[in-house]
């Protein structure tokens, strides 16, 4: 049977999450198979696009077990593909904090285009993160 915990403790969850992204968090789109999880290294993925997060990546508050991301600035494709997964990196650009899925609606993170060419812009237009029991 499934644990299930209050909405104050999912909130508290995601807040914590919050605090651990810190500031101007990396937003990288890749295309190939999502690795098992953010602790499993990329191998042969391509990184298609780099994006900075705001000063607060995320809402000053989770809500209703969800947590909402500030503006991304937009970012200038690197390479050519399909973006199919992200991973999240704190700003050094070297600690992960998470993975998710990539489209244009109903994901993760929603982009304005999956198809992505060298020197494309591209954009975010939602991210959240929705506690596990939300």
């Amino acid at each position: 049977m499934a644990i299930k915990q209050t909405t104050a403790v999912r909130n508290a969850q995601l807040d914590a999450l919050n605090t651990q992204i810190g500031a101007s968090a990396r937003l990288r789109i890749y295309n190939g198979t999502r690795p098992a999880n953010a602790n499993t290294a990329i191998t042969s993925q391509t990184m298609l696009v780099e994006l900075t997060g705001n000063a607060t990546a995320f809402a000053a508050a989770a809500s209703g077990g969800v947590l909402t991301a500030n503006a991304i600035s937009n970012g200038t494709a690197a390479a050519t593909g399909t973006a199919s997964w992200f991973r999240l990196w704190q700003s050094n650009g070297t600690t992960a904090i998470m993975d998710g899925d990539v489209s244009t609606s109903g994901a993760d993170v929603n982009l304005n285009n999956t198809s992505i060419a060298t020197g494309q812009t591209v954009s975010v237009t939602a991210f959240t993160v929705t506690d596990g029991d939300a």
